[in-house]
């Protein structure tokens, strides 16, 4: 979750840090698709992780994963594409953490040995199953409107569900107070 929060400042430093807890758990590409991706298209069908009324957490687990991590990739490869590089170049803010990843992962292969073959899968499950199942509460059944042109409407607080209490509110960040979240992400 604190990645998360750092993820959406401006300063370099800040997002280097979120690019480097998520890699710490092999989700780097959540901070592209995350800040380019759900908060452009929240609470829609494009988005992989607003959850459908009806559906199961392990029904949207399925569909929330590997789409995420595919519209991560698509959005860094247009925007690679727009600088005229490579989406394979070290500009790829997905490729990054995947980088930082697997160099963190084989150093505590090598210092600890295999019993990591088993912690580092279990951890990064782990950390996945909170992101994915935070996504899974915070929009949940909730559409934004089509309108006549095609596109959607503006975000409002009604396209998240929000839980102010005490102990969730410190736990994440104020990260339950979620409207406020994508009215002011940074």
């Amino acid at each position: 979750n604190r990645a998360h929060e750092v993820g959406h400042k401006k300063d370099r430093f800040d997002r280097w840090m979120a690019k480097i807890v998520l890699a710490s758990v092999g989700y780097g590409h959540f901070f592209i698709e995350h800040n380019k991706g759900h908060h452009r298209d929240v609470a829609t069908p494009a988005d992989p992780a607003t959850s459908r009324m009806g559906e199961s957490i392990y029904t949207f687990s399925k569909r929330e994963l590997p789409g995420a991590f595919r519209r991560g990739w698509d959005l860094e490869a247009v925007r690679l594409e727009r600088c005229g590089k490579s989406p394979w170049s070290l500009d790829n803010e997905v490729l990054q953490p995947a980088i930082i990843t697997v160099a963190l992962y084989a150093v505590l292969l090598a210092l600890y040995g295999p019993l990591m073959l088993i912690f580092l899968p279990l951890q990064a499950a782990f950390a996945w199953w909170q992101l994915t199942s935070a996504n899974f509460i915070e929009h949940y059944g909730l559409l934004r409107q089509k309108k006549p042109d095609g596109r959607y409407e503006h975000q409002t607080p009604y396209h998240s569900w929000n839980s102010n209490h005490i102990m969730s509110n410190l736990m994440l960040f104020h990260l339950q107070r979620h409207s406020d979240h994508h009215a002011n992400s940074t």
